[in-house]
């Protein structure tokens, strides 16, 4: 899982699996789901992320909770 945040544009985006192509479907105007070839959900982009997340644009923070730990390259399909 992949978490980027643009400061400049207050965008997130939360990258589930990695896939060449991605059909996106927007849930509302600042929510949006990418579905791969499987129609799985791949990915997730929100707009205005600090007021939809609850957090200052200036200082973003994220609690991350419960994760396992995982070796670099350890994923394998």
């Amino acid at each position: 899982m992949f978490l980027k945040y643009d400061p400049e544009v207050d965008a997130a985006y939360l990258m589930f699996k990695k896939v060449k192509q991605v059909t996106t479907i927007r849930l509302s105007e600042e929510v949006a789901i990418n579905l791969g070839p499987e129609e799985e959900v791949v990915g997730m982009e929100i707009l205005d992320a600090s007021k939809v997340l609850g957090f200052s644009a200036k200082k973003p923070t994220i609690k991350l909770e419960n994760l396992i730990p995982i070796m670099e390259g350890s994923f394998r399909k």
